[in-house]
């Protein structure tokens, strides 16, 4: 049995939130991996690594799971009609619809994390309130057919937990030890708890994202919660209910 997963790419994307998963997931048995955009053209991603997209939201076919990682260019996502329409309407299809990283804000501006437990990176965490989520300080959080994934490296966790709900822990058990992914990082500096006090000021300061994310949050939060509630249900149905919320009328 083929099993399609389907991961957004875009411009700015933070590569190794696709690619973590990415990789991890085209390495289980029978799966094909699809990377789609609005076209075919190569997409930069944030660390200047161009990717080739394999599928466009007008020909991308059915997918048991749609991932949209994250980076600095989910703040244009949160307000792009063409891409809240292809998760919204993919989401009511898949299997299982996910998130790494701030990708989870693209679920919330698509009105998807309405009532839902969810996680992303910790610098986006406060902003999932701003579309009705609950947040959860966890690496991988489920809620029905919803799973969200934290910061970037979560990616890889989650999408070797993908593996174990769908084809088993055995094949999750072999992918892992093909990737030989056994992380001991020499440091333990990975988490704002762990972080030294040096590691925390420098980046929180230095960061050139979340300014722009509470902006585009608190739109995209406000627009979300006025769509009908039952429409934030999709994860939970198997074919689409009711209408698109971003379709103009």
């Amino acid at each position: 049995m083929t099993l399609r997963f389907g991961i957004l790419v875009f411009p700015n994307v933070q590569q190794l939130d696709l690619t973590g998963p990415y990789e991890v997931l085209a390495t289980a048995k029978g799966a094909e991996v699809e990377l789609i955009w609005k076209d075919r053209n190569p997409v930069m991603s944030s660390t200047r690594l161009a990717l080739n997209p394999t599928a466009t939201f007008d020909d991308c076919p059915p997918l048991d799971v749609l991932c949209i990682p994250g980076g600095g260019g989910v703040n244009a996502l949160l307000e792009d009609k063409a891409v809240l329409d292809f998760v919204w309407e993919r989401a009511a299809q898949a299997r299982y619809i996910t998130s790494v990283c701030s990708g989870a804000l693209v679920l919330g501006a698509a009105g998807l994390l309405k009532g839902k437990r969810g996680t992303t990176h910790w610098y986006a965490h406060d902003f999932l309130e701003e579309f009705g989520a609950i947040p959860v300080d966890a690496r991988i959080v489920e809620d029905g057919k919803l799973i969200t994934a934290g910061g970037v490296t979560s990616g890889i966790d989650f999408g070797l937990a993908l593996v174990a709900r769908l084809l088993g822990q055995a094949e999750a058990e072999i992918v892992q030890l093909s990737l030989e992914y056994a992380p001991a990082p020499p440091f333990r500096s990975g988490t704002p708890a762990e972080a030294s006090s040096a590691a925390w000021r420098r980046q929180k300061t230095g960061s050139r994202l979340r300014g722009g994310f509470a902006r585009k949050c608190s739109l995209a939060g406000a627009k979300s919660a006025r769509r009908p509630r039952r429409r934030a249900s999709a994860p939970e149905t198997t074919e689409p209910n009711g209408e698109n919320p971003h379709r103009s009328t």
